[in-house]
């Protein structure tokens, strides 16, 4: 079965990708936007996940696993929103900043050049694995 490639954003003030991995898995929780809330819902169990630092450095620094599939935000006081389980998988051997991504013409079509307010975005299997060769990671 194909898996899905997202990238999901945090600001690194906020939870760090060290504070994900020493906590071992998160609930994805506080999505308020539409988009983001129906990428959410389209994540299945063991899709992989880039984490993003959003803020000041801009960067991919991990990879996560979805563990849980979508469920009712237990943040949400009010309104039809989602969360999601993540799990670390490995951090990128190589950050990759989001300079580099917007100075590849190949990422031209992707979410987070086109849209980078965007807080949970899909990435194609093509993108996925330039983002790996840049990273200088393996899965």
């Amino acid at each position: 079965m194909p898996k899905n490639y997202w990238i999901v954003k945090q600001e690194p003030d906020s939870y760090a990708w060290a504070a994900f991995v020493k906590d071992g898995r998160s609930a994805w929780t506080g999505v308020r936007n539409y988009q983001a809330r129906n990428n959410l819902r389209a994540m299945k169990k063991g899709d992989v996940v880039f984490y993003y630092h959003s803020g000041g450095d801009k960067e991919l620094v991990g990879l996560a696993k979805v563990e849980a599939e979508h469920y009712p935000d237990p943040t949400a006081t009010e309104g039809d929103w989602s969360a999601v389980d993540l799990v670390p998988f490995k951090p990128l051997v190589k950050p990759v900043t989001l300079f580099s991504i917007k100075a590849d013409k190949s990422f031209a079509d992707l979410l987070l050049v086109r849209n980078s307010r965007i807080s949970v975005s899909p990435v194609s299997e093509m993108h996925f694995k330039r983002l790996l060769a840049m990273a200088e990671t393996k899965v």
